[in-house]
This record gives structure tokens, sequence and C-alpha cells, in this order.
């Protein structure tokens, strides 16, 4: 977890560059607004999809120049194996972890910028949410599950930033009041979670059981 946050710092201050170099164009605000927007409708549509690393293309490349062995060594990123050295699935792990939060950067970064165009801000705001989800994922880990409406208001959420990006701004005078933003964000948040508690998922598996 230690590489994969560095690694998510790294990677963030690349994002948060490019992103403060291009948005000198005003058209790349409607770039980054239409991203949002498309990324909160296809989560909003999207259920359940299994997590299938295998499958990435980015790992599938990866096995191609590099051998993977499918034993843990320890702690250890490679280990030799019959003279040649190969990586081990933690190594995978934190590859897949990089390139997840790669994905994650090119929503979170774009709905920051919506907030506000100082690059000192907006990088720090990123370290401290990412510090953050490590504390927060051992105490979310446990009951996530049962936040299964939650993507929908995530959905929401994106798709509301990209609208402030794209039409909301303008249409006051180049900023959409704060708090209102503030308002709408988390109203939608806990809706979705609300309602997770007070619809739970049905137990479809011990049902079939029965």
């Amino acid at each position: 977890m230690f590489f994969g946050i560095l690694g998510a710092l790294v990677f963030r201050a690349i994002f948060i560059a490019l992103g403060s170099a291009l948005l000198q164009f005003h058209w790349v605000i409607y770039l980054f607004g239409g991203f949002l927007i498309l990324t909160g409708i296809k989560m909003f549509f999207s259920g359940d999809q299994e997590v299938h690393p295998e499958r990435n293309p980015i790992i599938k490349l990866f096995q191609r120049f590099v051998p993977v062995t499918h034993e843990l060594s320890g702690k250890d990123f490679f280990t030799l194996k019959d003279g040649i050295k190969h990586a081990t699935p933690l190594f995978i792990a934190l590859l897949f972890l990089e390139v997840t939060d790669i994905v994650f950067a090119v929503d979170s970064v774009p709905a920051i910028f919506a907030i506000t165009n100082e690059a000192f801000i907006v990088f720090t705001s990123n370290i401290f949410a990412i510090l953050g989800l490590r504390s927060m994922y051992f105490m979310l880990a446990g009951v996530i599950t049962r936040f299964y409406l939650l993507h929908y208001g995530l959905g929401f959420v994106l798709a509301f930033v990209g609208l402030k990006m794209v039409w909301l701004n303008d249409l006051y005078s180049g900023k959409f009041p704060i708090t209102w933003s503030l308002g709408i964000i988390a109203a939608a948040i806990t809706v979705s979670i609300v309602a997770s508690l007070i619809f739970p998922r049905e137990q479809t598996a011990k049902a079939s059981t029965v």
C-alpha cells in the first residue's frame, strides 16, 4: 500500500501539471466537463461488475515481456525461478493498483479543476484525499458491500460536476455557487447510502440454496 500511495502521488502530480497547462485553453474545460458527464452516465447505468486484473491490457502487455510466477515470495516484487527473474503476484497487484489510480486521476483531477484552477490547492487536496483514503479503506472495507447503491450517487456527482464545467458556471456568471454544489453533492451521496440501508440487497445466494 505504501508503494501504491507513493505512485499515486507521482501520477497525480503529472496529471495536475498537464491539466494546469491545458486549462490555459478555455475549450479544454468543456472537454474535461464532457468527459466527466460521460463517465458519470456510464457509472450510473453500470451494474455490479467483477474485476478481472488478468484481462487488463496493461498487465497483459507486461506479461508478454516479463515472466510472472503464481507463487508469492514474501514481500518481494521479483524472484528468481530456474535462474530467470520473475515478477511476483505482489508486483502485479501493485501494477494493477497504479493503473487503476491513473483511471481515477482522469476523473478526479478534472473534477477538482472545476472548483479551482490553483494547481497547489489541487495537488494538496489530492494528497490529503489519498492519505485519508488509506485510513478510510480499513474502516469501510467491511461495510462497503452494504452501500450497493453508492455508484448511483457517485455517477450523479461526476455528471453534475461535468455539467458545472460545460454549462452551470457560465450560467452563473463564471462560478456556480459553491454552497449549492456542496449541498447537491452531499445530498446525492447521502441519499444513495441511506437508500442502500433502507432497501438492503436481497441475499439471492442464500435464497437459491433454500
